[in-house]
């Protein structure tokens, strides 16, 4: 994804000025169901509810349920070399760098979903 956006708010801004936020919020619930991980928010959650969100659900999948974690990035192909240069300090920081990783990562896919009509 062009442009180098450092954090979440970032993010989400470029992706409602792309007007792409609901196509974002929209490919995340579908990926969690297909992780088969229940995400309780609405399809028009507010832009600064979606990163405390997201953030909480992967602290507790991090703690509780490791594996449903483990699957939930394979199905979102969050790629091993942004996994590498996760800087661990604790667990609540990795599921924040985590969460940002995520909504990159579906960024770049409805990016490119819209590009090439697929």
């Amino acid at each position: 994804m062009k442009g180098n956006l450092q954090n979440s708010e970032a993010l989400l801004a470029k992706a409602e000025e792309q007007k792409l936020y609901g196509k974002l919020v929209a490919q995340l619930k579908k990926d969690f169901g297909l992780a088969n991980i229940h995400i309780d928010f609405p399809i028009d959650v507010p832009r600064s509810e979606l990163p405390k969100i997201l953030h909480e659900k992967l602290y507790v999948l991090l703690m509780e349920k490791f594996s449903d974690y483990l699957n939930l990035i394979y199905v979102i192909d969050i790629p091993e070399k942004a996994f590498k240069e996760i800087q661990v300090t604790d667990s609540v920081e990795v599921a924040g760098q985590v969460s940002f990783l995520i909504l990159k990562r579906e960024l770049q896919k409805v990016t490119l979903r819209q590009k090439y009509d697929v």
